[in-house]
């Protein structure tokens, strides 16, 4: 008897385009969202378009966080309580949103994310970022319930902002090939429909990352449109797998290692292109993955990310033990393999 069920949670609303920051009130009112709403923000967010979000509201509660991290989750949910908030705006990059996603599920209440920096896929994933120390620990939680994204604001965000989340996109090539590899060999569970959409997206930003180029509104509604996809393919497979393999353990491992060094997509990006080199060798994509990262000037070696070279190779050879999940990582790469790949493809 086929017993097999599947549960996907997506978000309701979602806007992306020129202005749309002053549709939020009418996106929500289609939801029914019923209390007060508290805005979750930073300071720079905050002082650009905070008011602007709350003068759509009748009585509007903020609090800002300064860094994602445990403390500020509890700090928006003490905040959340004392004002009687009914649900959570996440306003500003992914350290408010990622907080308010986590506040909000632990709250029960609703969350919707207002990115003014697109940076990364958090905006309309089930999953917050929230760092400890030297780590980075990746908390499931209910995806947002309607997305807000005014390209206007995106296009005027730091440029470099933008290229970090060009290349977590791009990463998608390597996540969706570990994931494959995974269901192969551990018969991990595998989505077609997921895993097309996070390489289709994939490939829809490297065949355009000639036209992605700072001051253009246009280039913030693909690398947007492309955030959202890639959200919505990690939400339809239930994880992080469609758009999460060996480049984020990477990642997260130079995180424990060289804390701050780089931005997240930066260095995802910059770790794609060796693990694709891992997976298919000198005929793989690698180059298509660099040339995307450098046609949008995001960096495509080690030392453009400031991390020397037996920093990056200790990343590699260890990244394995970050967490259970099987990637072409294996139970470790030797670093005479690790120095080839990143050597062969000018990381190092």
């Amino acid at each position: 008897m086929f017993e097999k069920t599947t549960w996907i949670k997506l978000p309701r609303n979602v806007l992306v385009g020129h202005g749309v920051l002053d549709g939020l009130s009418d996106a929500l009112a289609e939801l029914y969202l019923s209390g007060r709403p508290l805005v979750v923000t930073s300071s720079t967010p905050d002082s650009l378009v905070g008011d602007r979000v709350r003068a759509q509201f009748d009585d509007p509660a903020t609090v800002t966080v300064d860094t994602a991290s445990f403390e500020a989750v509890e700090h928006v949910i003490d905040a959340a309580e004392a004002a009687n908030a009914g649900y959570l705006v996440g306003l500003g990059g992914g350290k408010p949103i990622d907080t308010a996603k986590m506040a909000s599920d632990r709250l029960d209440c609703g969350f919707v994310s207002v990115p003014t920096a697109a940076s990364h896929d958090g905006i309309v994933s089930g999953r917050s970022s929230i760092p400890e120390g030297d780590t980075r620990h990746s908390v499931a939680a209910d995806p947002p319930l309607a997305v807000v994204a005014d390209t206007e604001i995106l296009a005027e965000a730091p440029w470099e902002l933008t290229t970090a989340g060009c290349a977590d996109i791009v990463s998608n090539y390597t996540a969706v090939k570990d994931w494959k590899l995974a269901h192969r060999l551990k018969n991990v569970e595998y989505s077609e429909y997921a895993g097309a959409l996070s390489q289709m997206t994939a490939e829809m930003l490297v065949e355009s990352s000639d036209a992605i180029k700072p001051g253009f509104e246009e280039s913030a509604w693909l690398v947007a449109k492309a955030l959202v996809s890639s959200g919505v393919a990690m939400s339809i497979a239930g994880s992080s797998r469609p758009a999460s393999g060996a480049e984020h353990l990477i990642s997260h491992q130079l995180d424990r290692l060289v804390p701050g060094r780089a931005l997240h997509g930066h260095q995802v990006g910059v770790a794609a292109v060796v693990t694709e080199y891992l997976h298919s060798g000198e005929r793989g994509e690698w180059a298509d993955i660099r040339d995307a990262l450098d046609d949008v000037g995001a960096p495509t070696t080690a030392g453009e990310l400031g991390i020397d070279d037996a920093t990056f190779l200790e990343a590699v050879t260890t990244a394995h033990t970050i967490r259970d999940r099987y990637t072409i990582l294996g139970d470790g790469v030797s670093e005479a393999a690790a120095r080839e790949a990143a050597t062969f493809t000018g990381v190092i």
